[in-house]
């Protein structure tokens, strides 16, 4: 059969956010993916995990009807119902507990499944809106390093990814390159061909700390810490850029004052990192031109994970390094796609709701707490899309407590059979982002890309975007918005007074599929911040140094010493390599990686465990088997579980966030997920 070529774009949760080519044959199937070579940053190839994407597209377990639950929650057991009789569910399910107990009473639940803005969160969040429902603060990922980042730079712009090749001196801070981001290793290699050294800072020796010219093993949810250890070498040796902070920044007197009190030697008592390479490091950062930084969101997923954020941020603003090609920091680049969201999302239709204001805000990291706890009116139905929370949500056993609610009216929209789906009583069929259209932000560079449907969709699958549109017909919201197209939602969203934006429009997407923002004149390099221009109040970079005072967290060796005298191991469930947090958990390869627990010989050999060996991980809030990896990857009182597993295709069910607690950040409401104490021993 002919074959013809369809572009594409990756909407999986990555900073990478890749242009794809499809094979597609006569019959609209696909047999071929790849990375487009003509994209600057996808450069002609794909992570494995997208690579093999079709797999999951063909698979024999997808969705393709709608289902309604006929055994008991969890039990895996649903027939298949057509969609007039499942929107129908739905729609008089949401009605009734609007009018028994407040639209309040419903949640929607939904994440970064796909990036799309028109399917993560469009006619889904005007839905929502109109119907006034409780509104979901999206906190599980990213919230504490975000509001770092605003508090301090006013925005969330970072250095260009083809920058690294111009450093000279890059830091992986917290960050796995080469499992979550590893269209920036080019550049980093080229840099590294010209002279460049790469370190990496990460409890956990990766593949990225063993690839490294240095791996600092700093004690998990210390970076503050190291960050304020740093600064003191930084300012006690007046390395730092005295004309750009004198001009462009504000607090740092109140900056030196609490640095001061952190000298490398207590840096190294709180960070396990010895003083002397805390010194070296402190003195290669700031008197190496230029230097940059990748700092990821594993370092705000602890107690003190915003501020750490905040006090690492400070760096290349205290050494002038934002006024060079290949300085600075990237955390995320999602503050340059200043779309007009507002047009898209529609939080005024809450006027319109049986509310008539806007409705309660509930924190996503506290899902077990929502459903269980919460009152005012109580959780009555659950709206599930973009999202495994069943797997990945802090206090698992707290969560799946409260899907089991026989009150609780679940409805999921997805590809499988999740965790979560398997509690759901009417599960949707949801396309692929190859089966549907899009518009597409970057958090790891400066390209919005427009995506057609490049496949055909197989059974009766339907986009989020169309879901929500029949689920709003069916509730009898006459709005205008909800007649929308996707072509409307995009070129109102295209439609703001940006500058970066300027002169992009849908035809010019429609034909290019990727257009850089005018976020600088076209081949020059984007320098956020060289003179100044931070956005806020004040336009100064603002170090807020009296809140960036370390305190160990909780849970942690230097935190609560009762609780660390009962469990004694620091567990950190980092990214797999191969995985994209649940998605891909139903492969095998996938499951054998996410099936192991790491840990240093020495505290194997103290509890009796060998390589392979069957394992409990246990705390006061549950508990789970692993098999053993004996590994110096972690240091001792570490360990390491690859995150996330399926729960079914576990020992008993039980998934590694069976131990994750609901406390939250200190900035943003995030998830505190590495901060977790636990101790282990040979399963019984």
């Amino acid at each position: 059969m002919a074959v013809r070529v369809e572009k594409s774009v990756c909407a999986l949760d990555c900073p990478d956010t890749c242009a794809l080519l499809v094979n597609v044959d006569e019959a609209g199937r696909g047999s071929k993916l790849r990375g487009d070579p003509s994209h600057p940053i996808t450069r002609g190839f794909l992570c494995g995990k997208v690579a093999q994407y079709l797999e999951r597209e063909y698979h024999p377990d997808r969705l393709l009807y709608p289902l309604r639950r006929t055994g008991p929650k969890g039990s895996g057991k649903f027939s298949r119902i057509g969609w007039d009789e499942a929107l129908d569910e739905v729609a008089y399910q949401f009605q009734k507990c609007s009018e028994e107990f407040g639209p309040e009473s419903i949640l929607p639940y939904s994440y970064a499944g796909t990036m799309g803005m028109l399917n993560g969160s469009g006619m889904d969040r005007r839905f929502f809106h109109r119907l006034g429902a409780s509104q979901l603060d999206r906190t599980i990922c990213s919230a504490a390093g975000g509001a770092a980042l605003l508090a301090s730079q006013g925005t969330k712009f970072g250095t260009e990814p083809e920058q690294f090749a111009k450093s000279r001196l890059i830091i992986a801070w917290g960050a796995n390159i080469l499992g979550t981001n590893v269209h920036l290793w080019p550049f980093i290699d080229e840099a590294r061909r010209q002279g460049a050294q790469f370190y990496v800072i990460d409890p956990v020796k990766n593949r990225t700390g063993r690839l490294a010219d240095k791996h600092f093993a700093v004690n998990p949810g210390s970076d503050l810490a190291l960050a304020l250890g740093l600064i003191h070498v930084i300012l006690r040796n007046e390395l730092q850029d005295k004309e750009y902070v004198s001009a462009y920044t504000r607090g740092f007197d109140e900056l030196a004052a609490v640095a001061k009190q952190y000298p490398p030697e207590r840096a190294a008592e709180l960070t396990g990192i010895p003083a002397a390479e805390i010194e070296a490091l402190a003195i290669k950062y700031a008197t190496t031109r230029p230097a940059a930084i990748r700092v990821n969101y594993g370092v705000q997923r602890s107690d003190r994970g915003g501020s750490a954020v905040r006090a690492i941020a400070a760096l290349p603003v205290l050494t002038g390094s934002w006024r060079e090609v290949g300085g600075g920091l990237q955390l995320t680049t999602s503050g340059a796609f200043e779309f007009d969201t507002l047009s898209l999302q529609r939080p005024d239709l809450q006027r319109l709701s049986p509310l008539g204001r806007p409705a309660r805000v509930v924190n996503m990291s506290r899902l077990g707490h929502a459903l269980n706890e919460l009152e005012g009116p109580r959780v009555h139905a659950l709206c599930v899309y973009n999202s495994n929370p069943g797997a990945i949500a802090p206090n698992q056993k707290g969560v799946i407590a409260g899907l089991q609610r026989s009150d609780l009216f679940t409805v999921v929209l997805e590809h499988f059979l999740t965790d979560t789906a398997e509690y759901a009583d009417v599960v949707l069929p949801a396309t692929t982002f190859l089966e549907h259209t899009d518009l597409y932000l970057a958090y790891g560079h400066y390209f919005t890309q427009l995506a057609r449907p490049a496949l055909a969709r197989p059974g009766e699958v339907k986009s989020n975007v169309e879901i929500f549109r029949a689920l709003a017909k069916r509730m009898r919201f006459d709005d205008a918005c909800f007649e929308d197209s996707e072509d409307d939602m995009i070129r109102d969203l295209l439609n703001s007074n940006s500058e970066f934006l300027k002169g992009i429009s849908l035809e010019q997407l429609e034909e290019n599929r990727s257009i850089r923002l005018r976020v600088s004149e076209e081949g020059t390099p984007f320098l956020p911040f060289a003179e100044g221009g931070f956005r806020t109040a004040s336009g100064k970079f603002d170090f807020g140094g009296e809140s960036l005072r370390y305190t160990p967290p909780v849970e942690s060796r230097r935190g609560d010493a009762e609780l660390h005298a009962r469990f004694p191991l620091e567990m950190i469930s980092s990214k797999n390599d191969d995985s994209m947090n649940s998605t891909f958990g139903y492969r095998g390869s996938v499951d054998s990686q996410t099936a192991v627990l790491a840990i240093h010989p020495a505290d194997a050999a103290a509890r009796g465990i060998t390589q392979g060996m069957l394992i409990r991980a246990f705390n006061d809030r549950g508990f789970c088997f692993r098999s053993a990896v004996i590994s110096d990857r972690v240091k001792a009182g570490v360990v390491h579980v690859p995150s996330v597993r399926w729960n079914r295709t576990s020992v008993d069910g039980l998934g590694v966030n069976q131990l994750t607690s609901e406390r939250l950040t200190d900035l943003g409401g995030g998830a505190t997920f590495y901060s977790c104490l636990v101790d282990v021993a040979p399963a019984e």
